[in-house]
Order: C-alpha cells, then sequence, then structure tokens
C-alpha cells in the first residue's frame, strides 16, 4: 500500500500563510469532485425525504461563496459573468434552499470552477496585512481570512450532506 503523505502544504504563487488556506479550501473541493465525477442526472436531482438534492447542493456551495467572496471580500463588486450564473435565489421563502434540477453535471462544475477560479486569482495577489484587513459591512467586520476559513467550513458540511446522499442512492 502507498505511504500517505497528511501534510497541508502551502500551494505556490501565494503568501505562504494564505497559501495553507487555500490548499484546505481546495482539498475540500478535491473531495466533492472526486465523488461526484460521473454522476447521472438522477442522482444530480433526487430529493431524498423532503432534503436537498445534490445538484441543489452544488449550486448553494458555488453562490455562497461567491457571495462570501464578492460582498464580504470585495465589498459588493461581482464580476458580472459569475453573477448571471446565478439566475436563482439560494433560497426560497420558507428558508428551505431553491431546489435546482435539469442542470448537468458539467453546468454545475463550471459553476464551481468559475467561482473559485475568481476567488484564487484575487487571493493569489492578497498580502498577509490585506487578509488581516477587516471590512466593514453593516452587521459586522470581517476579514479575508475568516472568509475563506468560513468557506471551508461550508463546503465541509455540505460536502458531508452529499456524501450521505450518494451513500443512500448506491444502496437503493
Amino acid at each position: 500500500m502507498k505511504r500517505k503523505n497528511l501534510m497541508v502544504v502551502p500551494l505556490p504563487d501565494f503568501e505562504p500563510e494564505i497559501g495553507r488556506w487555500i490548499w484546505c479550501l481546495e482539498d475540500v473541493r478535491r473531495t466533492i469532485l472526486e465523488r461526484i465525477s460521473g454522476l447521472s442526472q438522477s442522482d444530480l436531482d433526487t430529493k431524498l425525504h423532503g432534503g436537498h438534492s445534490i445538484g441543489s447542493l452544488l449550486y448553494h456551495i458555488a453562490l455562497i461563496e461567491a457571495d462570501w467572496f464578492y460582498e464580504e471580500v470585495l465589498g459588493g463588486e461581482w464580476n458580472p459573468k459569475i453573477r448571471l450564473l446565478f439566475p436563482q435565489e439560494d433560497r426560497n421563502n420558507d428558508n428551505t434552499l431553491t431546489n435546482i434540477e435539469g442542470q448537468d453535471l458539467d453546468e454545475h462544475l463550471n459553476r464551481l470552477k468559475s467561482v473559485r477560479d475568481e476567488l484564487l486569482t484575487h487571493f493569489r495577489s492578497m498580502d498577509l496585512q490585506d487578509w488581516r484587513k477587516p471590512r466593514s459591512l453593516k452587521h459586522y467586520d470581517v476579514t479575508p481570512e475568516w472568509v475563506i476559513y468560513h468557506l471551508i467550513e461550508h463546503e465541509s458540511h455540505h460536502r458531508g450532506q452529499i456524501f450521505q446522499i450518494l451513500s443512500i442512492l448506491k444502496n437503493k
């Protein structure tokens, strides 16, 4: 059996401390992409026991990442091309996630990649002073460092939901 290296290694082209956090963000995404590779339309759209579909969770992950990046880190300056990737609101009036159906895996992957590419490009040029510089919003102050922490936590949470759905679908 091949020996594993369980280490966080800063990604190249980033300030090393920022690169470690981005490595963690990318590692969560890598594990999701591995598990959903080749997923059928039916598997993407299936809602189990009134819960969310994998497609809805993927849309939500990308939208929340874009929102925190553009609103909290950049102060509301969205790339119009990214904005077009989100024609539907994130949540319904009852606070449940919007149900996303009929979008194939490539659409979901493109959305996730497009948002992440924008985020990575910005954070590659960030220094530690800006990384820790609070952005003052209406209800709170937030640093880019905390945004990345939150995105890791958020995507990890939904990764668990996706993996649970995949496990149930596999055993049907």
